[in-house]
């Protein structure tokens, strides 16, 4: 019979051993503990909460407007992103009514100035960290389709005081019981205005009425940071040392020197006050007190490695925009052809995942509103009135500015192989270039019509021939990679 009491039950207990692996980068030594103070567990609206946002935006738009280098990195970022506008190709069965959807829209997009506004809000994002567009009414139009695009700035999206402690609003968005913002709060006067504001005068827009973009880089974040955060301190480092090489560089042309004397103390060398200051003229001869002499002050110049340090400093700057040097720099003197190839793939996949992005938040949005309108102004024919295109949004693509080669020739002969080995389309290659393939083939057709009614071949219709010099590139590119190879 056992000992021991009903119900009960022997365990074992094993004596705990202490966990010998660990991540090196989670470790907290004297050596890292400064480089790691900062970090935190702030979910992603608490670490860009109202206040961190708002000294970011003034950081970045003061950059932005005083650093040349963050103007041109933010302004060809938006040049290239946007281009001169997407151009909407509808891919419904009626051709007839795509071709006229598709001219109005383009008649209405440059009446509203659709390209520049898409550009402003692509340089807010890179600057402010977010856009804001209303689809608003504007009855100047002169279009029968009155939607216009009012661009909102950042600081005007803000919650009153006593909304801060509600859950369901986040910094001027209003969250519904599933966590999609269903309206904006938005200022009815901008904060930083001469005129001054009124902070509680506020206006609810709902969401399907505002437009609003930013980089989501966590999740459950519902306002963005600027896009060039990470380069802040690294403009501020490239303005300190170009001004410390401009002042070493001033200090060394100036003539400028000190008194000193080999005598010994209470010598024979004349008796001069300490610290004494003696204005210089230039181009003229200077005598000294009996006994001492003069030397010019020369500053250390670091010219030497200004050159490296502002290219060094300048590539990481860019590479948060994923933007390679050469264009961020505006200088590809350093880059032969393959490098330069290279650097653009990354660089224009990043553009293409942005037109992407603006074309799904954006675009999409407003052709869908516009399409209601234009039906209700104008009328459709045919069964795509109220069934089917204002339902939901018909077939389309928009088509952005094509990326331009840096060896046009090569890609010709690149393009040329593809279509001969039926690994690519016309509408493809087309499309490459941001161009309609029925447009471009229509304007073609005409072009050879045109060309036999006039009794002209194909080579007679050619453009003159550029300069000579242009048919020993692709030499002098290739001489030009083995040089590098061998250099390597």
């Amino acid at each position: 019979m056992s000992d021991r009491a009903p119900g009960r039950m022997l365990v074992q207990v094993r004596p705990r051993r202490a966990i010998l692996s660990r991540y090196d980068a989670a470790a907290t030594t004297d050596n890292n503990r400064r480089h790691w103070a900062n970090a935190d567990a702030l979910s992603a609206d608490a670490a860009a909460n109202a206040d961190v946002r708002r000294t970011l935006r003034n950081r970045a738009r003061y950059e932005v407007a005083n650093n040349s280098y963050a103007r041109g990195i933010v302004l060809t970022l938006a040049n290239d992103t946007t281009g001169i506008g997407p151009r909407l190709q509808l891919l419904t069965n009626d051709a007839g009514v795509n071709r006229e959807i598709e001219r109005e829209f383009d008649l209405w997009a440059t009446e509203v100035c659709l390209a520049e506004k898409l550009r402003t809000m692509r340089m807010a994002r890179a600057q402010d960290g977010e856009a804001f567009a209303l689809m608003a009414n504007n009855p100047v139009l002169s279009h029968p389709v009155k939607l216009d695009l009012r661009l909102i700035e950042a600081d005007q999206v803000t919650s009153p005081l006593t909304a801060l402690t509600d859950r369901a609003e986040i910094d001027g968005v209003l969250l519904d019981r599933h966590g999609n913002p269903s309206a904006y709060r938005v200022l009815k006067t901008h904060p930083g205005a001469s005129t001054g504001y009124f902070y509680g005068d506020f206006t609810t827009i709902p969401a399907a009425n505002m437009i609003h973009v930013f980089r989501q880089e966590r999740p459950g974040q519902h306002r963005g940071v600027p896009e060039i955060t990470p380069a802040l301190p690294l403009f501020a480092q490239l303005r300190r040392f170009t001004l410390a090489v401009l002042g070493a560089a001033e200090a060394a042309a100036e003539f400028a020197g000190i008194l000193y004397t080999d005598a010994p103390p209470n010598g024979e060398a004349d008796a001069v006050e300490p610290m004494d200051l003696i204005e210089l003229e230039r181009n003229m001869l200077l005598t000294m007190p009996g006994g001492w002499k003069m030397s010019q002050l020369e500053p250390a110049q670091p010219a030497t490695t200004y050159a490296e340090f502002k290219k060094e400093i300048l590539n990481e700057i860019a590479r948060c925009l994923n933007m390679p040097f050469n264009v961020a720099a505006g200088n590809s003197s350093g880059y032969n052809y393959a490098s330069t190839s290279r650097d653009y793939q990354v660089y224009f996949k990043s553009i293409r995942v942005d037109q992407a992005f603006m074309a799904r938040k954006v675009l999409d949005r407003v052709l869908a509103s516009w399409l209601w309108e234009y039906a209700l102004e104008v009328g459709l024919d045919g069964g795509l009135l109220l069934d089917g295109m204002l339902r939901r949004l018909p077939s389309h693509q928009w088509f952005w500015d094509g990326m331009e080669h840096v060896d046009p020739a090569k890609e010709a002969r690149a393009q040329e192989t593809r279509l001969k080995n039926n690994t690519t389309t016309l509408a493809h290659e087309y499309a490459r270039q941001g161009k309609d393939w029925e447009t471009e083939l229509r304007q073609r057709a005409k072009e050879k019509a045109l060309m036999g009614k006039l009794g002209l071949t194909e080579q007679q219709a050619l453009p003159a021939p550029a300069d000579e010099a242009a048919d020993n590139e692709d030499l002098r590119d290739e001489m030009e990679e083995m040089a590098d190879a061998l250099q390597r």
